[in-house]
This record gives structure tokens, sequence and C-alpha cells, in this order.
């Protein structure tokens, strides 16, 4: 229970902070467009083992518009798209999992420019693993007894294969579906963009 209250105050925080950004409403209505279509890639491959399309979209919008609208995108496609999945204490952590995933796409993009399309990949590979360690890590505190290292390491084998196939579901998608995506998102974003200059 403290865990959820310290990742709903974290969140709130995160929100706090996008809405406090210079961002125009344009922005903020492309963001909350991409947090939907993330919702509805999830939605979609639902059928399909652990196959992710909303990490896809939003370590593509975390690393054009930045940490900030790629966290609020993440936690946004998790809370949409849970209300036709199922709402629980399961959707802070995917909130808060995907929020990272789009903010660390964008430290990453600003650390790396020339990161390129194999770097991308394998980041959106590794973000498989690293999304389920962190709803395990929510699984393991919740359900599991005692809590120890060895208990944790359990869980995240158990999950193994599951994140594996999120993992390569991702790498494919970048693969397929990356590159253009970016330019597209790219365009959009100048576009909307606002510039704020202080004297």
């Amino acid at each position: 229970m403290f865990s959820i209250i310290i990742a709903i105050i974290f969140l709130s925080l995160m929100y706090l902070s996008f809405e406090k950004s210079h961002v125009s409403s344009k922005e903020v209505a492309l963001t909350a467009v991409l947090g939907t279509v993330a919702a509805m890639g999830r939605i979609a491959f639902a059928a399909l083992p652990n196959i992710q399309a909303a990490t896809f979209i939003i370590i593509v919008a975390g690393s054009v518009m930045g940490w900030r609208a790629g966290f609020v995108v993440g936690a946004t496609a998790a809370l949409v798209s849970n209300f036709f999945l199922g709402q629980g204490p399961w959707t802070i952590w995917q909130m808060l999992a995907w929020g990272m995933a789009g903010a660390s796409a964008a430290i990453l993009k600003r650390t790396f420019p020339d990161i390129g399309r194999a770097g991308m990949t394998v980041f959106c590979f590794l973000w498989g693993y690293f999304f389920g360690w962190i709803m395990n890590l929510w699984y393991w505190s919740a359900f599991i007894r005692p809590l120890s290292i060895k208990s944790f390491m359990a869980a995240c084998l158990a999950s193994f294969w599951f994140d594996s196939f999120h993992a390569v579901g991702n790498a494919i998608l970048y693969l397929c579906f990356g590159v253009s995506f970016t330019k597209i998102l790219k365009r959009f974003h100048r576009r909307l963009k606002v510039t704020v200059y202080y004297e």
C-alpha cells in the first residue's frame, strides 16, 4: 500500500511537471493522441502473447518529444488501455513502467543523438525485459513471501519467456516501422512546438 501511495504521488508530480512545462495546447493534444494510439496498439495486440505495440509507440514518442511528454504518453497509454483490459493495482505500476520507457528514450536520444536504427532497436528490445522486471517487482512485493533476492529472481525466471515475447516484438516493430514513424512524429512535433524566449 505504501509503495502504491508513493507511485501515485510520483505520477502526479510528473503530470504536474508536464503541465507546468512550456508546451503549447497543440503539443498537449498530440501527447494525448499518442497516449490513446499507444493504448489502442496495446489492445489490438492483446490476443497475442505479450506483443506490445504500445512500448514501441511510447519509446518513439519519448525520443522525439522529450522526457516529460514521453512519460505522459506512456502513463496515459496504460491508464486508457486498462479501461478495456481491466483496471487494478497493476495499473499504477504499468503507468510507471511505460512512463519510464518514454522518459528514458528521451534521455537516451539526448545522450546519444546519433544512436541510429540498430541502437534504438536494441533499446526497444531491452525494454521488453525492463518492463517485465518492474511488473515483477510489484507482483513480488505484493504476493510473494518471503521477500528476498532469491524469490525475486524466481519471479523473473517465471516470466522470462513472456518478457522475451515482449522484447522480440518491440525489436521487430522498431525494425519495421521505427524510422518512418519517427519521421512522421518529428514533422508533427516541429509544426506544433512552441519556443519561449526570455529577455
